[in-house]
């Protein structure tokens, strides 16, 4: 499953890197864990794959983790060291999450 790209509080980039396991049919599950990163790649997506292994273990562009423990009720978020989320970029984040996994549709890496 590729990374989510999204907007929260008007202006902070996002890219949600979804925890994916698969099945022996071969098919994918929906995540239900997501790290969440500021997005520096906003301009070029074409980058994606060798930007986000150069930032996965930057403490400057990791906000944390969000685990979604029962879907539209109950969701742990874990702060990163250096970056954390308010509460309402939180509830942002949550929303688009769950907005994209109710929507097949949005499966594809995009950018609102």
């Amino acid at each position: 499953m590729p990374p989510i790209f999204f907007t929260i509080s008007g202006n902070i980039p996002i890219k949600a890197i979804p925890d994916t396991q698969a099945h022996l049919d071969g098919h994918t599950v929906l995540a239900y864990n997501y790290n969440i990163f500021f997005d520096s790649s906003k301009t070029d997506h074409s980058q994606i794959l060798s930007l986000e292994m150069d930032k996965i273990d930057d403490p400057d562009y990791y906000y944390g983790s969000i685990t979604i423990e029962k879907p539209g009720h109950l969701f742990t978020y874990t702060p990163g060291d250096n970056r954390k989320l308010t509460r309402t970029e939180v509830e942002e984040v949550i929303e688009q999450l769950s907005n994209y996994r109710d929507n097949p549709n949005l499966w594809q890496i995009r950018d609102n």
